[in-house]
């Protein structure tokens, strides 16, 4: 005969065990009411050995919070994902709240998933990074739940926090044709509206933007993009490219998973960089650094990023009547090897 597992323990049970009112343990639980360092950690302490799990639906019937936010991104195997969630996630917990993470690909019907959770008061607001407006329920924003937009998806319906990705871009392809580029390459980003996102038809117009400066005319067989910008992606999306026979002296990729991967086949045709082709990536992600070369990106600090989203979904879960904020974080060009030097080219 199966032994029945021991009862649950309770608020009560923790209270008795810590030497402290229910109430204190609720104010730990919840994060609503400061509670002295020492306190929450005899608290703390009771909660793990009684194993005590909080009663979130409970919590949710008396407060109407769930005490637990959706962060919705595209891909999660990229590390620009990852990274990012990691500072998303530290800073929802400094908050009180738990996450739940999803991811939407190109999915619609995921987005509306997550908005039909929102309702049923299983999550008490949204992160989005939806790629299309037109494929998002961000159109419907009047009818959502507390959300905040983050990336390029450009809106005015919902709470959005973002970088000038235009700007970005078109700032990476000054660097280098500062660095005697004239024939710049585009891996992420092409004519195809089949595949094209927010993100690759702002950075592409950034690109655009710096060679019509530059008073270069665009050339379309220097623009490549493949899905999923992945490292793989970005190799293919090189050899494709390098396949088309065509001169160049630069690679200005939309992702650094993307750079990477046009590293790899460089780098497997004998291409030198930056001695034949001066490469730059976008996002500055970890690996960046220890590429070899080591990639020269755009940057901004996530903690920051992370942060902005989630004040301003605080802000909406508490007052659903204020005029959506829309939040522009800087950025910056991190300049390492792959950009050192004047390039020679590449002739096919």
């Amino acid at each position: 005969m199966t032994a029945m597992p021991p009862p649950r323990a309770t608020m009560k049970d923790v209270a008795a065990l810590a030497g402290v009112s229910t109430k204190t343990v609720s104010n730990v639980v919840t994060g609503t009411v400061a509670v002295r360092e020492e306190t929450r950690l005899k608290v703390e302490a009771a909660m793990m050995q009684l194993d005590f799990v909080p009663n979130l639906s409970a919590r949710g019937l008396r407060n109407g919070r769930s005490g637990i936010i959706a962060v919705a991104l595209p891909d999660l195997a990229t590390a620009f994902s990852a990274e990012l969630l990691h500072r998303i996630v530290e800073a929802a917990h400094e908050r009180g709240l738990a996450v739940q993470i999803e991811e939407t690909a190109t999915e619609p019907e995921r987005e509306k998933e997550l908005v039909s959770r929102a309702r049923a008061h299983l999550v008490d607001g949204l992160i989005l990074n939806p790629i299309r407006l037109e494929d998002s329920v961000i159109r419907y924003a009047d009818l959502l739940p507390p959300v905040v937009v983050i990336g390029e998806v450009e809106q005015n319906r919902a709470d959005h926090v973002r970088i000038d990705s235009r700007l970005a871009a078109a700032d990476a392809t000054r660097h280098v044709l500062a660095r005697g580029a004239r024939r710049v390459a585009v891996i992420g980003a092409d004519d195809d509206p089949s595949i094209a996102t927010a993100t690759s038809r702002l950075r592409l117009e950034g690109v655009h933007d710096a060679l019509r400066e530059a008073g270069i005319a665009r050339d379309p067989a220097l623009e490549v993009n493949r899905l999923p910008w992945s490292m793989s992606g970005g190799a293919d999306a090189a050899r494709t490219l390098l396949g088309r026979g065509v001169a160049f002296d630069a690679i200005v990729a939309l992702t650094d998973s993307l750079a990477l991967g046009a590293l790899h086949t460089l780098h497997e045709r004998g291409i030198r960089v930056p001695g034949d082709v001066i490469v730059t990536g976008f996002d500055d992600v970890e690996f960046s650094k220890y590429t070899s070369p080591s990639l020269t990106s755009v940057a901004f600090d996530r903690q920051a990023f992370a942060v902005a989203a989630l004040g301003l979904l605080e802000s909406r879960m508490n007052d659903r009547s204020a005029a959506p904020r829309a939040l522009t974080l800087s950025h910056h060009l991190l300049q390492r090897s792959s950009t050192d030097g004047r390039p020679a080219g590449y002739r096919p």
